[in-house]
Protein backbone atom coordinates (compact mmCIF):
# COMPACT_ATOMS: atom_id res chain seq x y z
CA UNK A 1 0.00 0.00 0.00
CA UNK A 2 0.83 3.45 -0.71
CA UNK A 3 2.44 5.44 2.37
CA UNK A 4 0.00 8.37 2.17
CA UNK A 5 -1.01 8.09 5.57
CA UNK A 6 0.34 11.44 7.75
CA UNK A 7 2.84 10.55 10.42
CA UNK A 8 0.13 11.51 12.87
CA UNK A 9 -1.98 7.95 11.81
CA UNK A 10 0.13 5.56 10.55
CA UNK A 11 0.39 3.63 13.81
CA UNK A 12 -3.57 2.85 13.10
CA UNK A 13 -2.63 1.66 9.04
CA UNK A 14 -4.27 -1.42 10.15
CA UNK A 15 -7.29 -0.52 11.15
CA UNK A 16 -7.80 2.30 8.44
CA UNK A 17 -7.22 -0.58 5.85
CA UNK A 18 -8.34 -3.66 7.36
CA UNK A 19 -8.06 -6.72 5.31
CA UNK A 20 -11.62 -8.97 5.79
CA UNK A 21 -11.53 -12.65 6.23
CA UNK A 22 -13.41 -14.99 4.24
CA UNK A 23 -15.75 -15.91 6.89
CA UNK A 24 -16.04 -11.77 7.38
CA UNK A 25 -17.04 -11.29 3.85
CA UNK A 26 -19.84 -13.87 4.46
CA UNK A 27 -20.86 -11.99 7.01
CA UNK A 28 -21.45 -9.39 4.61
CA UNK A 29 -22.84 -11.37 1.46
CA UNK A 30 -26.70 -10.68 2.34
CA UNK A 31 -26.60 -6.83 2.63
CA UNK A 32 -24.90 -6.33 -0.83
CA UNK A 33 -24.50 -7.87 -4.56
CA UNK A 34 -21.38 -8.64 -6.78
CA UNK A 35 -20.13 -5.99 -9.35
CA UNK A 36 -17.47 -6.85 -12.08
CA UNK A 37 -15.68 -4.22 -12.91
CA UNK A 38 -12.93 -4.58 -16.12
CA UNK A 39 -9.50 -3.38 -16.09
CA UNK A 40 -9.15 0.22 -16.90
CA UNK A 41 -12.96 0.98 -15.59
CA UNK A 42 -13.67 3.18 -12.32
CA UNK A 43 -15.55 1.84 -9.39
CA UNK A 44 -15.69 4.93 -7.70
CA UNK A 45 -15.79 8.51 -9.69
CA UNK A 46 -14.42 11.87 -7.66
CA UNK A 47 -17.76 14.23 -7.85
CA UNK A 48 -20.28 11.57 -8.35
CA UNK A 49 -22.81 10.30 -5.59
CA UNK A 50 -20.60 7.69 -3.84
CA UNK A 51 -22.21 4.01 -4.36
CA UNK A 52 -21.96 3.21 -0.75
CA UNK A 53 -19.13 0.00 0.80
CA UNK A 54 -17.34 -2.00 -1.60
CA UNK A 55 -15.56 -5.46 -0.90
CA UNK A 56 -12.76 -6.12 -3.11
CA UNK A 57 -13.46 -9.70 -3.65
CA UNK A 58 -10.43 -10.65 -6.28
CA UNK A 59 -8.39 -7.91 -8.38
CA UNK A 60 -6.66 -4.59 -7.57
CA UNK A 61 -8.12 -1.66 -7.29
CA UNK A 62 -6.41 1.73 -7.20
CA UNK A 63 -7.08 4.96 -5.25
CA UNK A 64 -6.35 8.17 -6.69
CA UNK A 65 -6.54 11.79 -7.05
CA UNK A 66 -8.91 12.71 -9.66
CA UNK A 67 -6.94 15.80 -10.62
CA UNK A 68 -5.70 15.23 -14.02
CA UNK A 69 -1.99 16.56 -12.73
CA UNK A 70 -2.00 14.51 -9.76
CA UNK A 71 -3.15 11.23 -11.20
CA UNK A 72 0.43 9.48 -10.51
CA UNK A 73 0.00 9.98 -6.75
CA UNK A 74 -1.02 7.28 -5.86
CA UNK A 75 -3.01 7.41 -2.52
CA UNK A 76 -3.35 3.50 -1.45
CA UNK A 77 -4.14 0.29 -3.50
CA UNK A 78 -6.64 -2.09 -2.08
CA UNK A 79 -6.64 -5.92 -2.69
CA UNK A 80 -8.89 -9.08 -1.77
CA UNK A 81 -10.24 -8.45 1.05
CA UNK A 82 -10.08 -4.62 1.38
CA UNK A 83 -12.28 -1.87 2.08
CA UNK A 84 -13.68 0.84 -0.51
CA UNK A 85 -14.98 3.76 0.05
CA UNK A 86 -14.53 6.30 3.05
CA UNK A 87 -17.69 8.63 4.74
CA UNK A 88 -19.39 9.24 1.68
CA UNK A 89 -20.11 5.72 1.47
CA UNK A 90 -22.40 5.89 4.33
CA UNK A 91 -24.35 9.20 2.92
CA UNK A 92 -24.49 8.43 -0.12
CA UNK A 93 -23.43 12.16 -1.02
CA UNK A 94 -20.38 13.07 -3.86
CA UNK A 95 -17.19 10.99 -3.71
CA UNK A 96 -14.04 12.61 -2.66
CA UNK A 97 -11.23 10.31 -5.03
CA UNK A 98 -11.10 8.24 -8.18
CA UNK A 99 -11.00 4.59 -7.12
CA UNK A 100 -9.75 2.49 -10.85
CA UNK A 101 -9.96 -1.37 -11.59
CA UNK A 102 -5.77 -1.91 -11.73
CA UNK A 103 -7.21 -5.60 -13.05
CA UNK A 104 -10.30 -6.79 -13.43
CA UNK A 105 -12.24 -6.61 -10.35
CA UNK A 106 -14.70 -8.79 -8.30
CA UNK A 107 -16.21 -6.82 -5.24
CA UNK A 108 -19.28 -6.71 -2.81
CA UNK A 109 -21.11 -3.55 -3.07
CA UNK A 110 -23.26 -2.40 0.04
CA UNK A 111 -25.60 0.51 -0.89
CA UNK A 112 -25.51 3.35 1.20
CA UNK A 113 -28.63 2.50 2.90
CA UNK A 114 -27.51 -1.12 3.40
CA UNK A 115 -24.50 0.28 4.72
CA UNK A 116 -26.46 1.58 8.15
CA UNK A 117 -28.35 -1.28 8.44
CA UNK A 118 -24.81 -3.58 8.94
CA UNK A 119 -23.95 -0.85 11.14
CA UNK A 120 -26.54 -1.42 13.38
CA UNK A 121 -27.19 -5.21 12.74
CA UNK A 122 -23.89 -6.59 13.46
CA UNK A 123 -22.23 -4.75 15.56
CA UNK A 124 -18.50 -6.05 15.86
CA UNK A 125 -18.06 -5.66 12.13
CA UNK A 126 -19.73 -2.53 11.93
CA UNK A 127 -17.71 -1.04 14.42
CA UNK A 128 -14.48 -1.66 12.27
CA UNK A 129 -15.92 -0.34 9.47
CA UNK A 130 -17.15 2.72 10.75
CA UNK A 131 -13.74 3.09 12.44
CA UNK A 132 -11.97 2.39 8.81
CA UNK A 133 -14.41 5.03 7.19
CA UNK A 134 -14.22 8.07 10.09
CA UNK A 135 -10.31 7.53 9.74
CA UNK A 136 -9.99 7.89 6.50
CA UNK A 137 -11.67 11.19 6.27
CA UNK A 138 -9.11 12.13 8.93
CA UNK A 139 -6.56 11.50 7.09
CA UNK A 140 -8.21 12.98 3.44
CA UNK A 141 -8.50 16.10 5.81
CA UNK A 142 -4.38 16.34 6.22
CA UNK A 143 -3.84 15.19 2.59
CA UNK A 144 -3.01 18.16 -0.16
CA UNK A 145 -4.31 16.00 -3.34
CA UNK A 146 -8.39 15.75 -2.95
CA UNK A 147 -11.12 17.85 -2.67
CA UNK A 148 -11.95 20.87 -4.34
CA UNK A 149 -9.62 23.47 -5.29
CA UNK A 150 -9.95 27.35 -3.93
CA UNK A 151 -7.90 29.88 -6.11
CA UNK A 152 -7.40 32.79 -4.42
CA UNK A 153 -4.91 34.95 -1.76
CA UNK A 154 -4.98 33.66 1.70
CA UNK A 155 -6.58 36.77 3.56
CA UNK A 156 -9.09 37.32 0.65
CA UNK A 157 -12.71 37.33 2.53
CA UNK A 158 -14.23 35.05 0.24
CA UNK A 159 -11.68 32.74 0.27
CA UNK A 160 -11.78 32.63 4.22
CA UNK A 161 -15.62 32.45 3.91
CA UNK A 162 -15.07 29.00 1.30
CA UNK A 163 -12.15 27.75 3.71
CA UNK A 164 -14.30 27.87 6.62
CA UNK A 165 -17.40 26.36 5.43
CA UNK A 166 -15.74 23.14 4.04
CA UNK A 167 -13.28 23.21 7.18
CA UNK A 168 -16.54 23.46 9.45
CA UNK A 169 -17.90 20.70 7.43
CA UNK A 170 -14.94 18.39 7.75
CA UNK A 171 -14.62 18.49 3.86
CA UNK A 172 -11.29 17.99 2.32
CA UNK A 173 -10.04 21.18 0.34
CA UNK A 174 -6.79 22.50 -1.60
CA UNK A 175 -6.51 26.48 -1.47
CA UNK A 176 -4.06 27.96 -4.44
CA UNK A 177 -2.33 31.22 -4.02
CA UNK A 178 -2.22 32.73 -7.98
CA UNK A 179 0.51 35.12 -6.32
CA UNK A 180 2.99 31.97 -6.05
CA UNK A 181 1.41 28.93 -7.45
CA UNK A 182 2.29 28.36 -10.75
CA UNK A 183 -1.01 25.71 -10.97
CA UNK A 184 -2.92 28.48 -9.80
CA UNK A 185 -1.80 30.65 -12.51
CA UNK A 186 -2.77 27.76 -15.29
CA UNK A 187 -6.29 27.34 -14.15
CA UNK A 188 -6.44 31.63 -14.19
CA UNK A 189 -5.51 30.66 -17.82
CA UNK A 190 -7.40 27.56 -18.67
CA UNK A 191 -10.51 28.72 -17.23
CA UNK A 192 -10.01 32.68 -18.40
CA UNK A 193 -10.81 34.06 -15.22
CA UNK A 194 -9.75 37.39 -14.59
CA UNK A 195 -7.96 38.33 -11.10
CA UNK A 196 -10.76 40.34 -9.91
CA UNK A 197 -12.84 37.32 -10.04
CA UNK A 198 -11.30 35.54 -7.72
CA UNK A 199 -11.78 33.61 -5.76
CA UNK A 200 -12.65 30.13 -8.06
CA UNK A 201 -13.30 26.89 -7.05
CA UNK A 202 -13.16 24.00 -9.10
CA UNK A 203 -15.46 21.28 -7.67
CA UNK A 204 -14.24 17.28 -8.60
CA UNK A 205 -16.39 17.05 -11.23
CA UNK A 206 -14.84 19.55 -12.86
CA UNK A 207 -17.55 22.45 -12.80
CA UNK A 208 -16.07 25.77 -12.05
CA UNK A 209 -17.61 28.32 -9.71
CA UNK A 210 -16.91 32.05 -8.82
CA UNK A 211 -16.79 33.07 -6.02
CA UNK A 212 -19.67 30.81 -5.36
CA UNK A 213 -22.23 31.11 -2.22
CA UNK A 214 -21.84 28.17 0.70
CA UNK A 215 -25.16 26.81 -0.65
CA UNK A 216 -23.83 26.25 -4.68
CA UNK A 217 -20.34 25.26 -3.53
CA UNK A 218 -22.53 22.47 -1.09
CA UNK A 219 -24.61 21.59 -4.55
CA UNK A 220 -21.70 20.77 -6.66
CA UNK A 221 -19.68 19.01 -3.98
CA UNK A 222 -22.86 16.64 -3.84
CA UNK A 223 -22.91 17.90 0.38
CA UNK A 224 -26.12 18.86 -0.26
CA UNK A 225 -28.71 17.57 -2.29
CA UNK A 226 -32.77 18.28 -3.36
CA UNK A 227 -35.27 17.98 -0.95
CA UNK A 228 -37.96 15.37 -1.25
CA UNK A 229 -41.42 17.82 -1.26
CA UNK A 230 -43.21 14.69 -1.08
CA UNK A 231 -41.60 13.26 1.93
CA UNK A 232 -42.92 13.31 5.58
CA UNK A 233 -40.69 13.20 8.62
CA UNK A 234 -41.98 12.50 11.97
CA UNK A 235 -39.34 15.28 12.73
CA UNK A 236 -37.46 18.09 11.32
CA UNK A 237 -34.77 19.09 13.27
CA UNK A 238 -33.92 22.97 12.97
CA UNK A 239 -29.84 23.43 13.96
CA UNK A 240 -27.05 20.61 14.05
CA UNK A 241 -25.06 22.15 17.05
CA UNK A 242 -25.44 19.24 20.04
CA UNK A 243 -28.56 19.05 20.95
CA UNK A 244 -29.91 19.00 17.53
CA UNK A 245 -27.78 16.21 16.47
CA UNK A 246 -28.21 14.90 19.95
CA UNK A 247 -31.90 14.42 18.98
CA UNK A 248 -30.99 13.17 15.90
CA UNK A 249 -29.56 10.64 17.40
CA UNK A 250 -32.00 8.96 19.49
CA UNK A 251 -34.65 9.65 17.29
CA UNK A 252 -33.48 8.28 14.07
CA UNK A 253 -31.70 5.07 16.76
CA UNK A 254 -35.68 4.61 17.57
CA UNK A 255 -36.69 4.20 14.33
CA UNK A 256 -38.26 8.32 13.78
CA UNK A 257 -37.55 9.57 9.89
CA UNK A 258 -35.42 12.53 10.70
CA UNK A 259 -34.65 15.23 9.12
CA UNK A 260 -31.79 17.70 10.20
CA UNK A 261 -31.44 21.16 8.73
CA UNK A 262 -28.89 23.89 9.72
CA UNK A 263 -27.95 27.01 7.94
CA UNK A 264 -23.91 26.26 7.75
CA UNK A 265 -22.29 23.54 9.54
CA UNK A 266 -22.66 20.85 12.06
CA UNK A 267 -21.50 20.98 15.08
CA UNK A 268 -22.85 24.76 16.27
CA UNK A 269 -20.72 26.94 18.74
CA UNK A 270 -19.28 23.72 20.26
CA UNK A 271 -17.90 22.13 16.81
CA UNK A 272 -15.56 25.80 16.93
CA UNK A 273 -14.40 25.21 20.33
CA UNK A 274 -10.21 24.55 19.78
CA UNK A 275 -10.89 22.23 23.12
CA UNK A 276 -13.56 20.84 24.85
CA UNK A 277 -12.29 19.37 28.10
CA UNK A 278 -15.25 19.06 30.65
CA UNK A 279 -17.18 16.76 28.53
CA UNK A 280 -17.81 13.56 30.28
CA UNK A 281 -15.59 10.46 29.56
CA UNK A 282 -13.04 12.65 27.52
CA UNK A 283 -10.60 13.17 30.38
CA UNK A 284 -7.66 14.87 27.38
CA UNK A 285 -10.08 16.39 26.36
CA UNK A 286 -11.51 16.80 22.57
CA UNK A 287 -11.51 19.45 19.91
CA UNK A 288 -15.14 20.45 19.16
CA UNK A 289 -15.13 19.85 15.64
CA UNK A 290 -13.64 15.91 16.84
CA UNK A 291 -16.68 15.50 18.78
CA UNK A 292 -19.40 16.57 16.73
CA UNK A 293 -18.36 15.20 13.55
CA UNK A 294 -18.40 11.85 15.46
CA UNK A 295 -21.98 12.51 16.53
CA UNK A 296 -22.89 13.81 13.20
CA UNK A 297 -21.72 10.39 11.50
CA UNK A 298 -23.31 9.01 14.22
CA UNK A 299 -26.69 10.21 13.05
CA UNK A 300 -26.37 9.34 10.00
CA UNK A 301 -25.57 5.70 10.61
CA UNK A 302 -28.53 5.55 12.25
CA UNK A 303 -30.44 6.80 8.92
CA UNK A 304 -31.04 10.56 9.82
CA UNK A 305 -30.90 12.66 7.02
CA UNK A 306 -29.15 15.88 7.07
CA UNK A 307 -29.76 19.26 4.54
CA UNK A 308 -26.63 21.23 5.24
CA UNK A 309 -26.75 24.09 4.18
CA UNK A 310 -30.52 24.58 4.43
CA UNK A 311 -31.62 27.49 6.11
CA UNK A 312 -35.03 27.95 7.62
CA UNK A 313 -36.96 30.73 7.27
CA UNK A 314 -40.52 30.40 8.54
CA UNK A 315 -42.90 27.43 9.53
CA UNK A 316 -46.40 26.77 8.50
CA UNK A 317 -48.78 24.74 10.52
CA UNK A 318 -51.33 23.01 7.63
CA UNK A 319 -54.43 21.21 9.64
CA UNK A 320 -57.08 19.53 7.66
CA UNK A 321 -59.46 17.82 10.52
CA UNK A 322 -57.48 16.05 13.17
CA UNK A 323 -54.59 15.67 10.77
CA UNK A 324 -51.51 18.59 11.35
CA UNK A 325 -48.28 19.18 9.86
CA UNK A 326 -46.12 21.43 9.54
CA UNK A 327 -44.01 22.76 6.54
CA UNK A 328 -40.58 24.42 6.78
CA UNK A 329 -39.85 27.04 4.17
CA UNK A 330 -36.02 27.17 3.00
CA UNK A 331 -34.28 30.30 1.86
CA UNK A 332 -34.04 28.58 -1.58
CA UNK A 333 -37.42 27.75 -2.09
CA UNK A 334 -37.89 24.24 -1.13
CA UNK A 335 -40.12 23.32 1.53
CA UNK A 336 -39.77 20.31 4.51
CA UNK A 337 -42.90 18.65 5.88
CA UNK A 338 -42.97 17.20 9.12
CA UNK A 339 -45.21 16.09 11.62
CA UNK A 340 -43.21 17.52 14.36
CA UNK A 341 -40.92 20.38 14.90
CA UNK A 342 -37.59 19.79 17.04
CA UNK A 343 -36.17 23.63 17.40
CA UNK A 344 -32.43 23.73 18.13
CA UNK A 345 -31.18 26.83 16.18
CA UNK A 346 -28.98 27.37 19.17
CA UNK A 347 -27.80 31.03 19.38
CA UNK A 348 -25.98 33.88 17.20
CA UNK A 349 -22.55 35.34 18.17
CA UNK A 350 -22.54 38.69 20.09
CA UNK A 351 -20.52 41.70 18.48
CA UNK A 352 -18.88 44.57 20.04
CA UNK A 353 -20.95 48.14 19.61
CA UNK A 354 -18.71 49.26 16.87
CA UNK A 355 -19.34 51.60 14.18
CA UNK A 356 -16.92 49.88 11.84
CA UNK A 357 -16.53 45.90 13.04
CA UNK A 358 -18.57 45.01 9.62
CA UNK A 359 -15.68 46.22 7.58
CA UNK A 360 -13.31 43.43 9.29
CA UNK A 361 -15.97 40.82 9.66
CA UNK A 362 -14.38 37.79 7.81
CA UNK A 363 -10.98 38.83 7.24
CA UNK A 364 -9.47 40.52 10.69
CA UNK A 365 -12.59 39.87 13.37
CA UNK A 366 -13.02 36.31 14.19
CA UNK A 367 -15.80 34.63 15.86
CA UNK A 368 -14.56 31.39 16.56
CA UNK A 369 -10.69 30.01 16.85
CA UNK A 370 -9.40 27.16 14.35
CA UNK A 371 -6.99 25.65 12.38
CA UNK A 372 -7.76 28.45 10.07
CA UNK A 373 -7.44 31.29 12.13
CA UNK A 374 -4.37 30.14 13.85
CA UNK A 375 -2.89 29.57 10.32
CA UNK A 376 -3.85 33.55 9.79
CA UNK A 377 -2.40 34.78 12.90
CA UNK A 378 1.07 32.53 13.22
CA UNK A 379 3.64 34.33 15.53
CA UNK A 380 1.69 37.59 15.75
CA UNK A 381 0.30 39.29 18.27
CA UNK A 382 -3.71 38.77 18.93
CA UNK A 383 -6.43 40.54 20.83
CA UNK A 384 -9.16 38.33 22.14
CA UNK A 385 -12.06 39.89 24.05
CA UNK A 386 -14.51 37.49 26.20
CA UNK A 387 -14.33 36.27 29.84
CA UNK A 388 -16.23 32.72 29.58
CA UNK A 389 -15.00 29.17 28.34
CA UNK A 390 -14.89 29.68 25.18
CA UNK A 391 -12.75 32.40 25.28
CA UNK A 392 -9.97 31.03 28.08
CA UNK A 393 -10.50 27.56 25.66
CA UNK A 394 -9.76 29.61 22.39
CA UNK A 395 -6.51 31.94 24.09
CA UNK A 396 -5.02 28.83 25.16
CA UNK A 397 -5.34 27.69 22.01
CA UNK A 398 -4.07 30.74 19.99
CA UNK A 399 -1.08 31.04 22.14
CA UNK A 400 0.23 27.95 20.79
CA UNK A 401 0.59 29.87 17.33
CA UNK A 402 0.32 33.75 18.49
CA UNK A 403 3.40 35.52 19.27
CA UNK A 404 1.18 36.88 22.36
CA UNK A 405 -2.65 36.89 23.02
CA UNK A 406 -3.75 40.03 24.44
CA UNK A 407 -7.24 39.01 26.61
CA UNK A 408 -9.15 41.93 27.13
CA UNK A 409 -12.10 41.58 29.94
CA UNK A 410 -14.53 43.74 30.93
CA UNK A 411 -15.34 42.51 34.09
CA UNK A 412 -13.17 42.77 37.23
CA UNK A 413 -12.32 38.80 37.38
CA UNK A 414 -12.16 35.80 35.32
CA UNK A 415 -13.24 33.19 38.12
CA UNK A 416 -16.90 34.42 38.13
CA UNK A 417 -17.41 33.22 34.38
CA UNK A 418 -15.08 30.46 33.44
CA UNK A 419 -13.92 27.27 35.08
CA UNK A 420 -11.36 27.06 37.71
CA UNK A 421 -9.43 25.09 35.07
CA UNK A 422 -8.96 27.27 32.30
CA UNK A 423 -7.96 30.03 34.78
CA UNK A 424 -5.14 28.07 35.74
CA UNK A 425 -4.15 27.33 31.96
CA UNK A 426 -4.60 30.94 31.27
CA UNK A 427 -2.09 31.89 34.37
CA UNK A 428 0.45 29.47 33.30
CA UNK A 429 1.01 30.83 29.76
CA UNK A 430 3.61 32.78 29.64
CA UNK A 431 2.80 35.04 26.11
CA UNK A 432 -0.87 35.04 27.29
CA UNK A 433 -1.46 38.72 29.10
CA UNK A 434 -5.37 39.27 30.90
CA UNK A 435 -6.30 42.80 31.23
CA UNK A 436 -9.17 43.10 33.60
CA UNK A 437 -11.49 45.81 33.19
CA UNK A 438 -10.73 47.09 29.80
CA UNK A 439 -13.08 47.09 26.69
CA UNK A 440 -12.07 47.53 22.93
CA UNK A 441 -13.01 51.06 22.01
CA UNK A 442 -11.70 52.02 18.22
CA UNK A 443 -10.51 49.38 15.51
CA UNK A 444 -8.68 50.96 12.58
CA UNK A 445 -7.75 49.39 9.30
CA UNK A 446 -8.21 49.70 5.30
CA UNK A 447 -9.47 47.51 3.16
CA UNK A 448 -10.87 44.80 5.12
CA UNK A 449 -7.63 44.67 7.34
CA UNK A 450 -7.14 45.51 11.01
CA UNK A 451 -4.00 47.95 11.45
CA UNK A 452 -4.49 48.56 14.93
CA UNK A 453 -6.99 48.15 17.97
CA UNK A 454 -7.39 50.55 20.99
CA UNK A 455 -8.74 49.24 24.20
CA UNK A 456 -9.78 51.53 27.14
CA UNK A 457 -8.71 51.07 30.71
CA UNK A 458 -12.43 51.28 33.11
CA UNK A 459 -10.68 52.26 35.44
CA UNK A 460 -9.16 55.69 34.81
CA UNK A 461 -9.90 55.57 31.31
CA UNK A 462 -6.32 54.85 30.17
CA UNK A 463 -6.56 54.03 26.05
CA UNK A 464 -4.12 51.46 24.81
CA UNK A 465 -3.27 51.29 21.08
CA UNK A 466 -1.38 48.00 19.53
CA UNK A 467 -0.40 46.99 15.85
CA UNK A 468 -2.33 44.67 15.97
CA UNK A 469 -3.99 42.71 12.77
CA UNK A 470 -6.63 40.12 14.28
CA UNK A 471 -8.89 40.20 16.84
CA UNK A 472 -10.89 37.38 17.91
CA UNK A 473 -14.80 38.55 19.96
CA UNK A 474 -16.10 35.12 22.00
CA UNK A 475 -18.72 37.41 24.23
CA UNK A 476 -21.27 35.15 24.32
CA UNK A 477 -24.37 34.79 21.83
CA UNK A 478 -27.89 35.99 21.45
CA UNK A 479 -30.58 33.49 20.84
CA UNK A 480 -31.06 32.38 17.17
CA UNK A 481 -34.88 33.11 16.99
CA UNK A 482 -35.61 35.67 14.15
CA UNK A 483 -36.76 33.01 11.98
CA UNK A 484 -39.50 32.19 14.10
CA UNK A 485 -40.86 36.04 14.75
CA UNK A 486 -43.67 34.94 11.92
CA UNK A 487 -44.26 31.51 14.01
CA UNK A 488 -45.94 32.49 16.85
CA UNK A 489 -43.77 30.75 18.95
CA UNK A 490 -43.30 33.06 22.70
CA UNK A 491 -40.10 34.18 23.69
CA UNK A 492 -38.60 35.62 26.72
CA UNK A 493 -37.46 39.23 27.18
CA UNK A 494 -34.48 38.36 25.77
CA UNK A 495 -35.53 36.59 22.55
CA UNK A 496 -35.48 33.13 24.11
CA UNK A 497 -37.97 30.04 23.13
CA UNK A 498 -40.26 29.16 26.16
CA UNK A 499 -40.50 26.13 26.80
CA UNK A 500 -40.59 24.23 30.04
CA UNK A 501 -38.68 20.63 30.16
CA UNK A 502 -41.05 19.56 32.49
CA UNK A 503 -44.67 19.13 31.87
CA UNK A 504 -47.19 22.04 32.80
CA UNK A 505 -50.39 23.78 31.71
CA UNK A 506 -50.92 21.12 29.85
CA UNK A 507 -47.99 21.29 27.91
CA UNK A 508 -45.58 18.28 27.02
CA UNK A 509 -41.92 19.00 28.08
CA UNK A 510 -39.86 21.12 25.96
CA UNK A 511 -43.13 22.02 23.77
CA UNK A 512 -43.45 25.82 22.82
CA UNK A 513 -46.87 27.32 22.73
CA UNK A 514 -47.24 25.78 19.55
CA UNK A 515 -48.35 22.26 20.02
CA UNK A 516 -45.87 19.90 17.91
CA UNK A 517 -43.10 22.44 18.05
CA UNK A 518 -40.46 21.82 20.86
CA UNK A 519 -37.48 23.90 21.48
CA UNK A 520 -34.24 22.42 23.86
CA UNK A 521 -30.36 23.49 23.96
CA UNK A 522 -29.41 27.37 23.86
CA UNK A 523 -32.36 28.52 22.09
CA UNK A 524 -34.72 27.47 24.90
CA UNK A 525 -35.20 30.02 27.57
CA UNK A 526 -33.60 28.65 31.06
CA UNK A 527 -31.16 25.90 29.77
CA UNK A 528 -28.03 25.08 31.16
CA UNK A 529 -25.64 26.65 28.36
CA UNK A 530 -23.47 23.41 28.14
CA UNK A 531 -22.61 20.88 25.99
CA UNK A 532 -23.67 18.51 28.22
CA UNK A 533 -26.87 20.42 28.62
CA UNK A 534 -27.69 20.33 25.04
CA UNK A 535 -27.08 16.85 24.02
CA UNK A 536 -29.21 15.78 26.88
CA UNK A 537 -32.44 17.80 26.33
CA UNK A 538 -31.51 16.16 23.19
CA UNK A 539 -31.77 12.83 24.23
CA UNK A 540 -34.64 13.55 26.47
CA UNK A 541 -37.00 15.54 23.98
CA UNK A 542 -37.33 12.58 22.11
CA UNK A 543 -39.63 10.56 24.55
CA UNK A 544 -41.56 13.78 24.60
CA UNK A 545 -41.91 13.24 20.91
CA UNK A 546 -42.92 9.87 20.81
CA UNK A 547 -45.63 11.07 23.38
CA UNK A 548 -46.73 13.40 21.50
CA UNK A 549 -46.90 11.44 17.61
CA UNK A 550 -48.71 8.79 19.52
CA UNK A 551 -50.90 11.21 21.02
CA UNK A 552 -51.90 12.96 17.34
CA UNK A 553 -52.00 9.41 15.49
CA UNK A 554 -55.23 8.79 16.78
CA UNK A 555 -56.83 10.31 13.98
CA UNK A 556 -57.16 7.09 11.66
CA UNK A 557 -56.71 9.77 8.56
CA UNK A 558 -53.25 10.62 9.95
CA UNK A 559 -52.67 7.09 11.06
CA UNK A 560 -53.61 6.08 6.98
CA UNK A 561 -51.53 9.10 6.00
CA UNK A 562 -48.42 7.66 8.13
CA UNK A 563 -48.54 4.57 6.95
CA UNK A 564 -48.25 5.79 3.16
CA UNK A 565 -45.28 7.61 3.78
CA UNK A 566 -43.79 4.82 5.79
Amino acid sequence: MAAFLPPSLESRRDQIFPTLTAAEIQRLQRYGSVRSYAAGTLLIKAGDPSPGLQVVLSGTARVQPHDEHLRDRELVEHHEGSLVGELTGLSGTAALVDVIAATDVSALLIASARLRDLMVEDVVLGERIIRALILRRVALLESPLVGPIIVGRETNRDVLRLEGFLGNNGYPHRRLDPDSDSCARALLERFEVNRDELPIVLCPNGELLRNPTEHQLARCLGLSRAIDRDALYDVAIVGAGPAGLGTAVYAASEGLKVVVLDCRAFGGQAGASARIENYLGFPTGVRGLALMARAYTQAQKFGAEMAIPEEVTTLVEHSSGNTKRFQLMLAGGDVVSARSVVVASGAAYRRLQLPNLADFEGTSVHYWASPLEARLCADQEVALVGAGNSAGQAAVYLSAHAAKVWMIVRGRSLETTMSRYLCERLAAQPNIEVLLENEVIELQGEHGELQSIAWRARRGGAITRRPLHHLFLLIGADPNAAWLSQCDVEVDDKGFVRADPFAADGRLPFQTTRAGVFAIGDIRSGSIKRVAGAVGEGAQVVATLHRYLEQTAQSPSLVAATQETA
